[in-house]
């Protein structure tokens, strides 16, 4: 914590003095302080910008609000942790605004900080952002174009790249998400990003999902072959899922392969179902009936998640990770990872949570009840020659770890 610049913008002094002696106590040296905001501008203009700020809101001359926009235009402050006795719904509406400005919100500690929740927050700061070297710039590429596509489709240059499902509590590998990744011989491997928009425009995409299938499904018989079941996950998009000869392609790949339809997972989005056609729906009804499982992606993210489980045949759920992310700081995120586990144990569906990063996401997640998750802290996407030289069963290292 020593190297830590830290700001503490609060306008009492009884309070301002407690904070400041238990960022000491946390091992901060000499953090700053002001009493309003006009004071901690000039503070942080002579001084340099400063990596967190404990900000209260309420104080006579510049509040913490007007402080904040300020300071994150003229990049005077990087976190915030939020130190006030505003009422519980006014401080979720303030740090959603802080994060709005570009500000990376660490939490809320509420008035008097708890020592536990500040150390916390700092040890969150210093894992996730601190001294991280800077992102690279972007590399600029020109648009591909459909002659270019065309090599890489016939050229077996778009692969398959897996990322891990995890057991929260032992740690172990319970199946992958298949992803695209594109080798290209000139601009190395590229995401989805780089190129799926362009695949979809040109009428490629279901040529690389058929190659993914194969080069999936073989790997999943090889597994097989050893004695060894690996669940597979691939995402559809809405203009494939509404194709009336998809359901028979993943049929014949099931025979071709001879694996299980138990075996294969098809995530969808739900903002992808909005005002699905009458041809989508028969095609997850065939893909159920086929014993292929259903997951329904980023649940939480779109307006009508609930109602889309009343209608449609999934059986798995995959929580967005956006309520990972807020796990630490956001009491209403918990409540809605303790929700959706709770519904999905009604439903008899299986809860999958996204965006596991960090070993306390993954005790809390434990905590509540939750069993399977996907995220950094377990594995990142991986090519299939680094998946099955990865230990898939019982990492040494991390099942140590599993409490």
């Amino acid at each position: 914590m020593n190297t830590l610049k830290i700001l503490v913008l609060e306008d009492h002094p009884v309070q301002q003095l407690l904070v400041l002696e238990q960022l000491q106590r946390l091992g901060v040296v000499a953090p700053l302080a002001a009493f309003d905001g006009t004071c901690a501008l000039e503070l942080l203009r002579s001084r340099g910008a400063a990596d967190i700020v404990l900000c209260d809101l309420q104080m006579a001359g510049m509040d913490g609000l007007e402080f904040l926009r300020r300071a994150s235009e003229e990049q005077l402050v990087r976190a915030v942790i939020l130190y006030s006795l505003i009422e519980p719904d006014l401080r979720r509406a303030v740090l959603q605004m802080i994060s709005l400005h570009g500000l990376i919100v660490l939490g809320d500690v509420g008035k008097p900080a708890e020592l536990a929740a500040l150390q916390a927050m700092l040890e969150l700061y210093q894992l996730r952002h601190y001294q991280q070297p800077p992102a690279p710039p972007p590399r600029r590429f020109d648009p591909v174009n459909r002659q270019e596509l065309l090599r890489g489709v016939e050229q077996g240059q778009f692969v398959s790249y897996y990322q891990p499902k995890f057991d929260l509590q032992q740690a172990t590998c319970r199946g992958a998400e298949v992803l695209v990744r594109w080798l290209h011989p000139q601009r190395g491997v590229l995401a989805p990003a780089a190129f799926l928009a362009e695949l979809e425009a040109e009428g490629l995409l279901d040529r690389v999902f058929h190659q993914q299938l194969d080069q999936s499904m073989a790997l999943q018989r090889r597994l097989l072959d050893q004695g060894e079941e690996l669940e597979l996950a691939f995402n559809l998009m809405p203009r494939q899922l509404a194709c009336s000869d998809i359901v028979g392609h993943i049929r014949q790949a099931l025979e071709r392969h001879q694996v299980p339809p138990h075996l294969l997972s098809f995530e969808i989005t739900e903002v992808g179902l909005v005002q699905a056609p009458a041809i989508s729906l028969e095609n997850l009804v065939r893909l159920r009936m086929m014993k292929c499982n259903l997951a329904i992606d980023d649940f939480g993210a779109g307006y009508s998640s609930l109602q889309r489980l009343c209608e449609l045949p999934f059986n798995q759920i995959k929580l967005d990770a956006h309520f990972v992310r807020e796990l630490v700081r956001q009491p209403r995120c918990r409540a809605v990872v303790g929700a959706s586990l709770a519904l999905a144990s009604s439903l008899e569906m299986c809860l999958v949570v996204e965006g596991v990063e960090t070993q306390l996401e993954r005790r809390l997640l434990l905590d509540m009840g939750c069993v399977l998750g996907q995220g950094y802290w377990y594995a990142r996407p991986m090519s299939e020659s680094e998946l099955l030289a990865w230990p898939r069963r019982a990492p040494e290292q991390l099942s140590q770890q599993a409490p």
